[in-house]
């Protein structure tokens, strides 16, 4: 077993050696969305590890690729669902908050309070602070995200005369 300790919560919890970090966060009943089912393709677990990240596996190829599209990844970013930690020492940040993994995650809780900061998985932006409540003008702001990104994300992969096509 190892020691990690998870922050902000300031809580230290065993863990099997080689369990993924998203496994501790759900064991510890931290509501992550995990969207794309632990494939490292959405970026809905995305944490920062404060010290020991020679406690956790290297990243793969598909983290690396996931998290340069995250505009908040840092140096120090994981998904929680790709590391998997080997040895004891590990401190981990969890983002406050819950990120939303689509337009139609967000829609079915319009009309209700976030239970906490409603958070836009490839941007970091608040869509909903915690306690407000869930109106349509969340779905624009994220629509307005999502666009926005996927048009950078056309002028980054796609050369210059195919991203024309795309935007007519």
């Amino acid at each position: 077993m190892k020691q990690i300790k998870l922050q902000p919560l300031n809580q230290e919890v065993e863990v099997s050696t080689d369990s993924t970090l998203l496994s501790v966060l759900l064991e510890q009943e931290m509501n992550v969305l995990q969207a794309c089912g632990g494939q490292g393709r959405c970026a809905t677990c995305h944490i920062y590890v404060q010290s020991g990240k020679e406690a956790l596996s290297p990243k793969s190829e598909q983290e690396i690729l996931t998290l340069s599209f995250i505009t908040t990844s840092q140096e120090n970013s994981r998904l929680a669902c790709q590391a998997r930690v080997l040895q004891d020492g590990l401190v981990i940040e969890v983002p406050q908050g819950m990120y939303i993994g689509s337009i139609g995650e967000l829609k079915s809780l319009i009309g209700k309070r976030a239970q906490q900061n409603l958070i836009h998985p490839l941007t970091g932006d608040v869509l909903v602070e915690e306690g407000k409540l869930i109106l349509r003008s969340a779905l624009e702001k994220m629509a307005e995200i999502d666009s926005t990104f996927t048009t950078d994300l056309s002028q980054i992969l796609l050369p210059p005369e195919k991203s024309k096509v795309l935007h007519k």
